[in-house]
């Protein structure tokens, strides 16, 4: 049988990989007194660690994959083994951060030499597993369940573990019908499949008769396409740039046949290739790095925004930690908010004031944006202050960043700067800038002026008017040091927008709750986006969600707000859209405003978008190996169904969802046809969900991709499905066919 092993291929005679399939004993790390020594394994497939437990749970509890690492830190580089690492030599201790809500992984191996065996191992793996191709990695997927489905591993398939296989893929096959497919492959007539008979049978598995129905339609009656006939699929698709040469350049790349190659010919095979490649993705790959202008003014653009980002869970008793802002800025964020409290010893904490919720120091969390700011991004960085020190304790905060950020923090206009004017993203690279309250030129003498903490002069915000009366009094202070760092982004109250406002102050930024803002957009409407065009404004969640809930950032971006903050900590259809707003333009946390929102006498409302000029339709053909939702129970096979979401103004915003198909995600067809009429198609996100049927209680999440509409390709295209918490579920994929017609 085919060793599930082709991650390894060219790695097996590595030495990092050979030490790590044999398993290392390293210390796991959790607390100063929590510190315990555990076998960690890598998997013969290459893809999953096994680890040791203290006490044994499902198998799907043992493990960790490759795929869900987000880094791999060396030496005392998180904030666990910062604080309770003392006890390990920096070269003996590595951080495995992962992707989502998983907890960072602080290990201490024996030798420094085991260690960066570990180091070099894991990203060996990862470079490996970043190089394959969609079908290598399907190839490996059923590869993987086949070693496991052989319940004695004699190479050779009964019948019944054929059965176990099909179950452990998620598909419940007719008896019959899966006895029909093994006896035809069974040349021997054994019952047994072994050897060339189990790859045929895995072939005959992972047909794709829509993709060979499509491919024949092109290809004739030689059953080959010709680069002239490739030609005509691309045009048909509404490609870009279908050229000839294009057409050509495709069949080099992605044919694997060396014969067909050198006759310039595609195989099935290599339609396949190209079909599941980033190439034939419903994301447009020209939109994967940053292709937007960069040069307007900081007003003209979305920007990738966190509430409370020093909370990993609740904001009642959740921890707050500084690995949640590497987080953050993992997944592009640019704006990130600091609660500033005082703390013992001169030094100001961190934390969700008048909560449980544990406290970092503020000194850690800017070294942490020192060291982790830029790493996806070189755009700006805006710390959101919301201060409730002391003017001592905020001389230490202004003390911190410029010593810690020395020439990244800007502490004055830039050069060629019109003061007049908010600079560019380009402007800013690799620059933080600083979101709080500024003293008037005229003051009184002991520095009084209004808190700077979440403006909103209703009472709605539990924080307004939090806290003792002294505590009150020092937060109603701002010291001089830390008054001169708000130089772009001084924030200031905004009451009201009237038809005719006063000339735009571009370094005045509001900060709104949610309730604030959707009263803003009900009784403003174009108002409120003229003066988005010209000066920042932040949202926020209400107060009033306790569990770190979130709003829905779609209604603000309508509106031009840009700083549309949102509990990164919390998964769920709101951080979906946040992901899918920000996926575009290389994910580097900016995304430039459509024109309507960006005129100063702009006349957009998205209350009244005028009548419909865009026609969405999108055919929703077949899925390919959904995750089963429970790997513990091999009978629990998902009926899953597509549904389609669109997020854009009040007037686009719809959900339209195919007929469940019965227990079978491997390869469940619908041939369904959705249609939405789009009257501002430029705002519009549009969502695919995948969800598991249930008659009797709420569907089950599957998967989702969210992307603009703007972003989104023509023809036949395959979705790369992602989980709750934003991670790849390859190699599942949903396979639609999209037409947009502008009227």
């Amino acid at each position: 049988m085919a060793c599930p092993g082709h991650l390894l291929q060219g790695l097996t005679e590595d030495e990092d990989v050979r030490a790590m399939l044999r398993g290392s004993r390293l210390c796991k790390i959790r607390s100063r007194t929590w510190q315990k020594e555990r076998l960690y394994r890598l998997q013969e497939d290459g893809l999953s660690v096994w680890f040791q437990r203290r006490i044994p749970r499902a198998p799907s509890q043992h493990i960790f994959f490759v795929q869900h690492i987000e880094a791999v830190r060396e030496g005392h580089q998180s904030e666990g083994l910062r604080r309770f690492g003392g006890a390990f030599e920096p070269a003996r201790c590595l951080t495995i951060a992962f992707k989502g809500r998983r907890k960072n992984l602080d290990l201490a191996a024996p030798t420094a030499e085991e260690a960066q065996r570990w180091v070099r191992g894991l990203a060996k793996l990862r470079a490996r597993l970043d190089a394959m191709s969609q079908r290598e990695r399907l190839d490996h997927w059923i590869h993987f369940y086949l070693h496991r489905a052989d319940s004695n591993q004699d190479s050779k398939m009964s019948f019944k573990e054929i059965k176990n296989l099909l179950r452990m893929v998620n598909v419940d096959m007719n008896d019959m019908y899966a006895y029909g497919l093994f006896k035809e492959c069974d040349r021997s007539n054994n019952e047994w499949l072994e050897g060339p008979e189990i790859e045929e049978f895995l072939r005959r598995l992972l047909k794709r008769p829509e993709l060979e129905e499509i491919f024949h339609r092109y290809s004739g009656e030689d059953r080959v396409l010709s680069a002239p006939e490739l030609l005509e699929f691309l045009e048909d698709q509404g490609e870009d740039d279908a050229t000839l040469a294009h057409a050509q350049q495709l069949i080099h790349t992605y044919e694997l046949n060396e014969t067909a190659k050198q006759h310039e010919l595609m195989t099935l095979d290599g339609f396949m290739m190209y079909l599941l490649s980033p190439e034939g993705a419903a994301l447009n790959p020209a939109h994967t790095c940053v292709f937007q202008d960069m040069n307007q003014s900081l007003a003209h653009y979305f920007i990738s925004s966190s509430h409370n980002t020093y909370l990993t869970d609740s904001q009642i008793g959740g921890p707050s930690s500084t690995e949640a802002y590497v987080r953050a800025f993992a997944q592009g964020c640019r704006c990130v908010e600091l609660d500033c409290w005082e703390g013992p010893g001169g030094e100001p904490v961190i934390y969700h004031g008048h909560t449980l919720t544990s406290k970092i120091l503020f000194r850690d969390v800017i070294q942490a944006v020192r060291d982790h700011a830029f790493t996806l991004s070189p755009y700006p960085v805006i710390l959101s202050l919301e201060n409730h020190c002391g003017l001592e304790q905020q001389a230490a905060m202004a003390r911190h960043l410029h010593t810690i950020l020395g020439d990244m923090l800007v502490t004055q206009l830039l050069d060629s700067q019109n003061p007049e004017e908010l600079p560019s993203p380009e402007q800013l690279k690799g620059r933080v800038l600083v979101k709080g309250k500024r003293l008037p030129a005229a003051r009184n003498e002991d520095g009084r002026i209004l808190s700077d903490r979440e403006e909103d002069n209703e009472d709605e915000d539990e924080e307004e008017e939090a806290g003792a009366p002294e505590q009150r009094r020092r937060a109603k202070q701002i010291s001089p040091e830390l008054s001169a760092l708000a130089v772009y982004c001084c924030a200031s109250r905004l009451r009201t927008l009237r038809p005719a406002p006063a000339p735009p102050q571009p370094c005045q930024v509001s900060s709104l709750s949610e309730r604030k803002a959707k009263k803003l957009i009900r009784e403003a409407g174009n108002s409120f986006i003229r003066h988005n065009a010209c000066q920042l404004t932040r949202v926020y969640p209400l107060g009033l969600r306790m569990n770190s809930a979130n709003y829905n950032p779609q209604e603000m971006w309508n509106s031009g707000c840009q700083l549309v903050a949102l509990n990164f900590q919390t998964p769920g259809y709101e951080m979906d859209l946040n992901a899918g707003r920000f996926l575009i333009n290389g994910q580097c946390g900016y995304v430039l405003k459509p024109a309507c929102l960006r005129q100063p006498d702009t006349t957009f409302d998205p209350e009244c978008p005028g009548p419909p000029r865009t026609t969405f339709t999108i055919q929703v053909l077949t899925a390919q190996q959904l995750p089963k939702l429970n790997a513990e129970k091999p009978n629990s096979i998902v009926d899953p169904l597509v549904r389609i979401e669109i997020h854009g103004v009040p007037a686009d915003c719809a959900c339209k969802e195919t007929n469940y198909v019965l227990n079978n995600g491997f390869n469940p067809r619908w041939g369904q046809t959705l249609q939405f009429q789009l009257r501002a198609p430029e705002l519009v996100l549009v969502r695919f969900v995948v969800e598991d049927y249930d008659a009797t209680s709420p569907n089950d999440f599957v998967g989702q991709f969210t992307l603009p509409l703007s972003s989104l390709k023509q023809g036949y295209r395959h979705i790369h499905l992602l989980s709750k918490d934003g991670a790849s579920l390859s190699p599942a994929t949903l396979f639609v066919h999209i037409c947009i017609q502008r009227s």
